[in-house]
């Protein structure tokens, strides 16, 4: 039984951050000795780390889960909780991580190559760190934020430069074994080869290495036979050697059916593209069909396969194919294939050599106004909801101890410094409708948008918050209550109003003169201008009221000449 395993799939927890203490530093003749408390450690994070010791992915098979150590908790007397170790996952050169999606995070080549799977959570902030000039003393601490649980999948491909590929037992173990101090096992049925063998060669002064595939068969990119699991350890050559059987006892098979077989196969299957440690996507991968190829007739050593071999030489040798005459038994054709499998490696290390043209940088920095949340209105039982999404209030809430008055205070301080409540104000949010920070498993509560903001302005016992002393709120039916007596109230205002605008009319309806009492007059001037009509009062008001003005003027007058 084959103890070789090329895929996985690893479930990494980072560790816990350590949880914020809250201490008072307490001496003899200081009474006021202050906040002490210390922060705590970050968690361990999960890496993978290439060890060239480590040839397969078994030892996760059988222990697919992982997880780093916790951080350790903050104490008094500002005694920082130890960082947890980083945990460092040996896994084989040329392990590929993907996620459940199949998308490439990275590709681990050379020794030391890294990759952090998962990172461990924060640590909280003791009291000491949270002290300010106006809370001195703070009765609270931040929680630790849990590690980073994430699951990915590692796909280990044989670093090799050439590749051995053709139908099962077409004499690739055979021929590897006799090019290269490799012994894999040899036997005279199909599929004796269940796993990857790895062999290296020497051709004059170019040493390589050469990879020997199981066998495949028609159907393999598809899922057919072993093929299918083992065609992305030949991703990684630089060329691909045919190996054919010239000597088969299958009647139907000639090496020129087996080789359009193989062909069809390996434009069949779609390789990944390179990507380098840090994640970042580099070039596209060359497809295996479009990859330098050497074709092998194997087995000419015995009569039949070397008349085989002249049949299909030329129809091979015209597709521009360099064609050699092989045998594993008793060597002949091997050096030959060797220095052609040479030439093929140098010219490849020789254009991966040439460094590319430097990328200019372009920093960019990140835009001083965009909001760090997001708020998305929902519907939930026929009732608004409104969710809140954001880096910083989701590990706010986890850092937040929900038993301590003062730490929640805290905790919508920060809240409204970063505008989530003119933001609910903005989306239509009214007093005591639910609000959830977070995913499904997020915080809710009902929002009151009249809690006083600034806990450090509050006097009281360390570790509370007068704003959380009035527990007693009103429920929504009262609440609906209270804004149908306000609309009543308003509704018998301006029912009051309408009244008293209706008898201001009525008045000076009375106040008005009466038809007798107007006098139309008629002006004609200019054809241009518009007939004007001017209501007058009668010409008898206007004398009386100049001859009452007359008598005050004569009086005043007498009384100036009597002094």
């Amino acid at each position: 039984m084959a103890h070789f395993v090329d895929r996985v799939v690893l479930h990494a927890f980072g560790g816990d951050g350590g949880h914020g203490c809250v201490s008072v530093h307490r001496e003899k003749f200081k009474p006021l000795g202050g906040p002490d408390g210390a922060d705590g450690g970050d968690g361990g994070d999960v890496v993978l780390v290439v060890d060239p010791q480590t040839t397969t992915l078994l030892d996760y098979h059988h222990r697919p889960h992982r997880r780093a150590e916790n951080g350790g908790v903050g104490q008094g007397g500002l005694r920082h909780g130890r960082r947890g170790p980083i945990l460092e996952l040996p896994v084989p050169d040329g392990t590929v991580v993907k996620d459940q999606d199949g998308a490439v995070l990275a590709d681990l080549i050379g020794q030391g190559a890294r990759y952090t799977i998962a990172e461990g959570g924060q640590g909280g902030l003791g009291n000491a760190a949270l002290a300010s000039k106006r809370r001195k003393a703070p009765g609270f601490a931040l929680l630790g934020t849990p590690g980073e649980a994430r699951e990915v999948v590692l796909e280990l491909k044989t670093v090799a430069d050439i590749a051995l590929v053709g139908f099962p037992s077409a004499g690739k173990s055979s021929l590897i074994a006799a090019m290269s101090a490799a012994r894999p096992k040899i036997a005279d049925y199909p599929f004796t080869t269940l796993v990857p063998n790895l062999g290296v060669v020497q051709a004059g002064e170019t040493r390589f290495t050469v990879a020997d595939v199981p066998g495949l068969i028609p159907g393999a990119a598809e899922g057919r036979g072993l093929g299918h699991e083992f065609l992305r350890h030949v991703e990684r050559c630089a060329a691909l050697v045919h190996v054919l059987d010239c000597a088969s006892l299958e009647t139907e098979r000639d090496p020129l059916s087996d080789f359009e077989a193989i062909e069809t196969e390996l434009s069949a299957y779609s390789p990944d593209a390179v990507v380098d440690v840090a994640g970042n996507a580099g070039e596209v991968a060359v497809p295996l069909n479009e990859r330098p190829r050497l074709v092998a007739l194997n087995k000419t050593d015995l009569p039949d396969g070397a008349a085989m071999a002249d049949m299909v030489r030329e129809e091979l040798e015209s597709r521009g194919l360099r064609v050699f005459d092989v045998s594993a038994l008793d060597r002949s054709g091997l050096r030959a294939l060797g220095f052609a499998m040479a030439e093929i490696v140098e010219n490849a290390r020789r254009q991966r050599e040439v460094e590319p043209a430097p990328v200019p940088v372009t920093v960019r920095p990140k835009a001083v106004n965009t909001k760090p949340f997001t708020i998305t209105r929902e519907e939930k039982g026929g009732e608004p909801l409104f969710r809140v999404h954001g880096a910083k209030p989701e590990r706010w809430i986890l850092q937040t101890d929900f038993n301590n008055d003062e730490a929640v205070g805290y905790l919508a301080d920060r809240l409204a410094k970063i505008g989530i409540e003119d933001e609910l104000f903005r989306k239509g949010a009214t007093p005591g409708d639910a609000v959830v920070i977070g995913g499904e498993d997020g915080v809710v509560f009902d929002w009151e948008p009249t809690m006083v903001g600034g806990a450090e302005h509050l006097a009281g016992p360390r570790g509370s918050d007068l704003r959380f002393d009035d527990t007693s709120r009103p429920t929504r039916e009262q609440k609906r209550a209270e804004q149908q007596a306000r609309r009543d109230a308003k509704a018998s205002v301006r029912a009051e109003m309408d009244a008293q605008y209706a008898h201001w009319d009525s008045e000076e309806a009375d106040d008005a003169p009466d038809e007798e009492d107007v006098e139309i007059v008629y002006t004609h001037g200019d054809p241009e201008e518009d007939l004007r009509v001017e209501d007058r009062r009668t010409w008898r008001e206007v004398d009386e009221r100049e001859a009452s003005d007359e008598s005050v003027d004569a009086s005043e007058g007498a009384g100036e000449d009597s002094r």
